[in-house]
């Protein structure tokens, strides 16, 4: 089957749809190293084959959107790693066509989104939990606009624009959106009721529902406690589609480089996400095929 024939968009107007897990953790099931800075992007740069075969599995766990591996790819990191930016601008592209042909292969429609993940991402040192660069709106907008453009040249049928801390970096982002045209999401991470940089919800959520490039808004890469706050907090601001896709309740210590696991799987209250206003749902780090597709089976409405 080919990809998704119509805009996400249209179809989450109208039911929920089912997104891919965490990247970087099937990556590692499939015995990929993503040691040192450049994290699944040295994947994508040296095993690209590895890159298809994780979304395909994601596909044949039922995602209905896959989201590409270029969350950690930036002009200025790669170039410290010996990458020239036409090599970058190639990886940036290759993201995208990987995913599609995972797309293209699958058994129901799919839709692409190219992940634009945070200017604290391609530092690989956590700052996209803390956010606060101490860049302008100004600055953070040009980092990610050649970006964007890449990917944009590359066809996706969507940007995610993901793991965004604080408001200046989405106001930023919204920025580029706006001189793009170009149809995205927008989502938080967040922590304890607000933003990790410490923004009020409502007031991040009301921003970005205000860009008409925006498809939907939620949060993504965070507990799972923390996504019913979030997504009442952004009902209340928008009549549109919201997202969830959190993490499994893990924290990141990026002095170590290594996750803290809670004792116990945290619950994921997935019909009250729904009653919320959640209708693009699925996992962020360390979530799995196996868990995707037991979220679909969860999902009667996600296919007409």
């Amino acid at each position: 089957m080919s990809r998704a024939s119509g805009p996400l968009a249209r179809a989450l107007a109208h039911r929920a749809v089912l997104l891919d897990g965490g990247l970087s953790n099937q990556l590692a099931a499939q015995g990929c190293d993503l040691s040192g800075g450049l994290w699944s992007g040295r994947v994508l740069a040296e095993r690209p084959d590895q890159v298809e075969a994780a979304h395909t599995a994601y596909a044949r766990a039922g995602a209905e959107v896959l989201i590409t591996a270029s969350y950690q790819v930036g002009y200025e990191a790669f170039a410290a790693h010996g990458h020239d930016r036409a090599e970058t601008t190639a990886l940036l592209h290759r993201s995208v066509h990987l995913a599609a042909r995972a797309a293209e292969a699958a058994d129901h429609e799919v839709w692409v989104a190219a992940s634009v993940g945070p200017y604290g991402a391609v530092l690989a040192d956590g700052s996209e939990y803390r956010g606060r660069y101490g860049l302008s709106v100004r600055r953070l907008a040009a980092f990610h606009r050649p970006r964007i453009e890449a990917l944009l040249a590359a066809g996706p049928d969507v940007l995610a624009v993901e793991t965004i801390p604080d408001t200046d970096e989405a106001e930023a982002l919204l920025t580029v959106l706006a001189e793009t045209g170009a149809p995205a999401w927008l989502s938080y991470t967040v922590a304890a009721g607000r933003t990790r940089a410490g923004n009020p919800l409502p007031e991040a959520f009301a921003l970005a529902t205000a860009s008409p490039q925006v498809i939907a808004v939620g949060v993504n890469c965070c507990d799972p406690a923390d996504v019913l706050p979030a997504l009442r907090a952004a009902a209340a601001v928008t009549a549109g589609p919201l997202l969830a896709y959190p993490n499994d309740g893990s924290v990141w210590d990026a002095a170590t480089g290594t996750w803290h696991t809670p004792e116990a799987p945290a619950p994921w209250p997935l019909q009250a996400w729904r009653a919320a206003g959640a209708r693009l749902v699925g996992g962020c780090c360390r979530i799995g095929p196996e868990h995707i597709a037991a979220l679909g089976a969860l999902l009667p409405d996600r296919r007409p």
